[in-house]
């Protein structure tokens, strides 16, 4: 990529990805440049594909749980082509990296609305739980901790007492305690890896 198209690329993306100057942009352009692969499907997009993407997540984030790093995927890939574009990339580490409270609200609940209709429920809380949580050996049924888990959340989480957490119980929920946002899983940066 030249040098003018670059800037032109960056000064575009600088409006959407509001949390970055136009110098990171550029470098953020060009990290994706070096780590961009060719599809192995020729319908495919060109860009970061899954395993790709992955990668980055395990090796500079820290991330290691396989369906987290699966959905933090699909959060990114905002038009469901299976690839991670350039805009897509930067626009999805703006909010990653430096969003507000409500973008990392509305981004995580995306991540843990498995089936994107709009509700975290409690089959979706139990595959996160089940995945993340480590499974200590005992005589008790594991799969009853995590029940119990679910229903405890439900208590802090459910404002309107559905028995599924909505945008607005979510968004509510983790305005009060911060320490909620990621009561799924974590599917932001750990920020001791920038430390």
């Amino acid at each position: 990529m030249n040098r003018k198209k670059l800037q032109e690329l960056a000064e575009s993306l600088c409006k959407t990805a509001k949390h970055f100057n136009k110098f990171e942009v550029e470098c953020l352009i060009k990290l994706f440049h070096t780590l961009e692969v060719e599809p192995s499907d020729r319908y495919a997009g060109i860009g970061l594909d899954r395993n790709s993407f992955r990668n980055v997540l395990h090796v500079t984030f820290g991330m290691t749980d396989d369906m987290m790093m699966d959905r933090v995927f699909r959060a990114f890939d905002k038009d469901n082509d299976s690839c991670i574009s350039v805009t897509e990339w930067v626009e999805g580490l703006s909010i990653f990296l430096r969003g507000t409270l409500e973008e990392k609200i509305k981004y995580c609940f995306e991540v843990y609305d498995m089936n994107s209709d709009g509700y975290i429920s409690r089959d979706e809380m139990f595959l996160m739980l089940k995945n993340g949580l480590v499974q200590q050996p005992s005589d008790e049924d594991p799969n009853e901790g995590i029940k119990d888990l679910i229903e405890i959340t439900l208590k802090k989480m459910d404002y309107d007492h559905d028995g599924k957490l909505s945008y607005a119980d979510f968004e509510n929920a983790v305005k009060d305690e911060n320490l909620l946002l990621e009561a799924f899983g974590p599917c932001l940066p750990d920020m001791k890896v920038f430390v």
